[in-house]
């Protein structure tokens, strides 16, 4: 148990991370500004989502009936509330590589499909997932032509959307504090958890243990049942068996019961609960643990779990005004800031300047101002924030971070900052090569920048974050 609680604070630093760098303010100002106004594909364009859907192509194949509910869910899909809330993996908190994740389920069609449709949003192989961008796309069964370059095209039974849609639908948004796993039961919930007592300790480890069994009956629900076994996912193969009785003569609620832990083998079978309702929401434990501020959540999250809250359109910056930056020169402090948009030395006249770098050519050893520039150029304080927005997607946030620091007409010199620009602007030719199927199910041949970011999706090392 004790692994757990460990697991767990590692759990919240990674979305502590993800909040902080994931959806930048800018993103859902202009998302939601779009979406209001009926703009479904500029929110989504806003938000980094590539749309891979054509809905009269799916009303000439699916049937009227489901065109005309596939377009209303497009156009109450927030699509940067959507990526708030998508899987990511630790250690950078960045989306879970290769995924297809279910939003929404469509029954049998007029046009009696095989299988159900699923609007689905997925995201590319880890060595193409500069930007991290996601596609929407309609899934429409195994042999769907537009599956054949993404490597996990199925809807992923662990991660799936389609039963919570508060995760990616304005119309639902507000249910997210009753669905968020709240330690709060009363006497007249819908469904009632009976845990074994070696297991009291889950929830203290971020575990929605007090939702599992009201979560488990909708799941069952969705596969056409009323009681039954339902598999949790603990670890890479720990599982645990969740016996489901339905609800009696009597009007009581369904009643769910832990069997026990089994290995992931012994449960193979069995309906996953979706691990959006094996957690708890990590907005609330931030929260609770006073690691993120209510004015720092996305406006939709923030008001489902503070109703009548006062909140603000955007979530708050938290990147601080630029202050002037003060250098040791010389046995006193001198001033260096922004001049005509480039970084400049202010206590030092022109001619020293021009002296001073001329020095710096020949091998000498330049003024401090100067050595404080040229490491502004190089490898700044500023860094790790450019690297993790870039790692984010962030371009515009990260090229801002840097203007601020050295000037929106600085030329770079080489260096770490120089190269951290420079291999996000390749990484982006092999996400195009990826969306334009040349590239097959792998990286292009010869292409060296996908190996730091390998798909740890299966990896049994790395631990995996919702």
């Amino acid at each position: 148990m004790r692994s757990l609680a460990a697991n767990a604070d590692t759990r919240l630093s990674l979305w502590r991370r993800v909040r902080e760098y994931a959806v930048p303010p800018s993103m859902i100002e202009a998302a939601t500004a779009r979406r209001r106004v009926g703009d479904w594909a500029g929110a989504c364009a806003a938000a980094r989502v590539d749309v891979d859907l054509d809905l009269r192509a799916v009303v000439r194949r699916h049937g009227r009936e489901l065109g005309v509910r596939l377009r209303a869910d497009v156009r109450h899909l927030a699509p940067d509330l959507l990526r708030w809330h998508m899987p990511r993996i630790a250690p950078d908190g960045l989306l879970r590589p290769g995924l297809t994740v279910s939003l929404a389920r469509y029954g049998p069609t007029e046009h009696n499909d095989a299988e159900p449709v699923h609007l689905v949003a997925r995201t590319p192989p880890a060595w193409a997932d500069a930007g991290q961008r996601i596609s929407l796309a309609l899934w429409a069964g195994p042999h769907d032509e537009g599956d054949r370059h993404h490597p996990h095209a199925r809807p992923d039974r662990r991660f799936r959307f389609d039963l919570h849609r508060h995760l990616w639908d304005v119309r639902r948004a507000d249910e997210l504090r009753s669905r968020s796993g709240t330690w709060q039961v009363t006497p007249d919930s819908s469904s009632t958890m009976r845990p074994d007592p070696t297991w009291d300790g889950l929830g203290e480890c971020g575990y929605a243990v007090h939702r599992w069994a009201a979560e488990a009956v909708l799941l069952l629900q969705a596969e056409g049942r009323t009681s039954g076994a339902v598999a949790v996912r603990l670890g890479p193969r720990r599982r645990l068996r969740l016996d489901v009785a339905a609800a009696g003569t009597d009007r009581l609620p369904p009643v769910a019961r832990i069997a026990g832990a089994s290995r992931a083998g012994r449960a193979a079978g069995l309906p996953v609960l979706p691990d959006a309702a094996t957690w708890m929401a990590p907005d609330l434990e931030l929260l609770r643990r006073g690691l993120i501020e209510l004015d720092r959540l996305h406006p939709l999250v923030a008001s489902a779990l503070a109703p009548g809250h006062p909140v603000a359109a955007t979530p708050a910056s938290s990147d601080p005004a630029a202050a002037p930056r003060l250098v040791a020169c010389r046995g006193t402090w001198h001033r260096i800031g922004l001049v005509n948009g480039v970084l400049t030395p202010l206590d030092h006249d022109p001619a020293e300047i021009r002296r001073e770098e001329l020095l710096a050519a020949l091998t000498g050893t330049p003024l401090a101002c100067l050595q404080a520039i040229d490491e502004a150029h190089r490898r700044p304080e500023c860094l790790p924030d450019v690297r993790a927005r870039l790692d984010h997607g962030d371009i515009v946030g990260a090229l801002a971070t840097v203007e601020d620091l050295l000037g929106p007409e600085a030329l770079l010199r080489d260096g770490d900052l120089r190269a951290e620009l420079e291999n996000a602007a390749l990484r982006r030719i092999s996400y195009g090569l990826f969306r334009a199927g040349l590239t097959g199910h792998g990286p292009p041949p010869g292409s060296r920048d996908w190996q730091p970011k390998r798909d740890r999706r299966c990896h049994p090392r790395h631990t995996i974050a919702r």
